[in-house]
């Protein structure tokens, strides 16, 4: 079974995707993580960001990259809505998005995950929250007074590969906790015949 959560930056997906896999002994795809690993290379090796050929080439290395701390920079804040809206480089990345998956069962959370890389997904969860909810978050998580305003330059950038599956689930995590919408997950994971650790 893959299961797939999506959502807007600071909704909990990464947490929330993490904290499920590793309570269901499955296999975690961090999609998110991936753009970042290649944003952060291309920024290394000072290549434009309006190069999607260039970028493209480089979406092999990102995989080796995903647990890099340069990740949650504020430079690679700024710059991977930009990387992630050439087609090309998306079309590269969910090639190798569709070959994790298809390996075995997963959790993968992204802004798409469900909709487009993975549609048959047996569980699709959309994670939310009040936009406010979100910048809070980034501002403690990052230490910085000014996650905020970038959260919401993100949210305006992405909003093309930002996309829920008709049948998604949706979960408001603004009055919950992680472990709540943990065990709200778990539970309809359970009920779809997931695969026990």
């Amino acid at each position: 079974m893959v299961i797939t959560i999506d959502g807007p930056a600071g909704a909990g997906k990464s947490t929330v995707a993490r904290a499920v896999a590793a309570r269901l002994g499955l296999r975690y795809l961090d999609t998110g993580a991936m753009y970042r690993a290649l944003t952060l290379v291309a920024l290394e090796r000072e290549l434009s960001l309006d190069d999607a050929g260039g970028l493209a080439a480089l979406a092999p290395l990102a995989a080796d990259r995903s647990d890099d701390p340069g990740l949650r920079t504020p430079e690679v804040d700024a710059a991977v809505s930009t990387v992630a809206a050439h087609a090309i480089v998306r079309t590269a990345m969910r090639q190798a998005q569709r070959a994790f998956l298809a390996e075995d069962h997963a959790v993968a959370e992204g802004r798409d995950i469900g909709a487009v890389v993975w549609p048959t997904a047996g569980l699709k969860i959309w994670l939310d929250a009040d936009p406010a909810v979100r910048a809070r978050r980034r501002v403690v998580e990052r230490a910085d007074g000014q996650a905020a305003a970038a959260l919401h330059v993100r949210d305006r950038s992405d909003a093309e590969q930002t996309q829920s599956a008709p049948d998604a689930i949706r979960i408001d995590t603004g009055p919950l906790g992680i472990d709540e919408v943990v065990e709200r997950i778990v539970a309809l994971a359970a009920e779809r015949g997931a695969p026990r650790p």
